[in-house]
């Protein structure tokens, strides 16, 4: 597999492919670099034969090590912070390192969306522990779950692209657990009981944003379906 990995281009051809025609070679420039970025770690990576699975498996951990972190003391949330950014990296790269040797399955895409869900769960439970309120914890994680439902079902009954990109995404979500942990960290140091007030609006944003994002999904999927049908 080492010797045939792919270059940029057949990478980002191959990613495309992947992710509903979504050509990162033409993505906004803090897009396209944090996937360079991604499949330059993955072409390093391939090249020591780690599989996707192990790196997956180690995004998994990073993950569930964010709730152990985060009430670690006054600085524990900018910890668990690092250990989501480490994380969403782990998360980048597994796809990477399955595109570039050519270990993309149909297996691996099912195992990598159970993590990133697992991994979600870990950062709620974190922003819990810390102080946010457990109904509006459940109402993100609820939401986030909609969403990738929503998307699965939609292309199961026919829908053959991811239909939009949302405000609610993947990577939405991951900004609203680093910034959240991050700031609570960081206020945290000026007053304990400002971390809680903090992750609650990190909380609340993510509501706001996964709630959103949903009603964009169905509104497309909706279009998408009955164009179909």
């Amino acid at each position: 597999m080492v010797g045939t990995q792919l270059k940029w281009d057949g990478y980002a051809t191959a990613w495309a492919r992947l992710h509903g025609g979504f050509d990162p070679r033409v993505a906004a420039p803090v897009v396209r670099a944090w996937l360079r970025f991604a499949y330059h770690v993955g072409y390093i990576l391939g090249r020591l034969r780690v599989t996707p699975t192990a790196v997956t498996v180690g995004g998994v951990l990073l993950c569930f090590c964010v709730p152990l972190f985060a009430v670690r003391g006054v600085d524990g949330p900018i910890v668990a912070a690092l250990f989501v950014l480490l994380a969403a990296v782990a998360d980048s790269v597994d796809g990477a390192v399955a595109v570039v040797t050519g270990r993309t399955t149909r297996l691996g895409y099912v195992y990598d969306s159970i993590a990133d869900r697992l991994g979600e769960v870990a950062w709620l439970i974190a922003f819990w522990l810390v102080g946010a309120p457990g109904a509006l914890v459940v109402a993100s994680g609820a939401l986030s779950w909609l969403h990738e439902y929503v998307r699965a079902r939609a292309v199961a009954a026919g829908m053959r692209e991811i239909g939009v990109v949302t405000v609610g995404e993947r990577p939405t979500r991951v900004c609203v657990a680093l910034v959240g942990l991050l700031l609570a960290g960081l206020t945290g140091m000026i007053d304990p009981d400002l971390a809680a007030g903090t992750v609650t609006m990190a909380v609340a944003v993510w509501v706001l944003l996964a709630g959103f994002g949903l009603g964009q999904l169905l509104s497309t999927v909706r279009r998408a379906l009955v164009t179909a049908g």
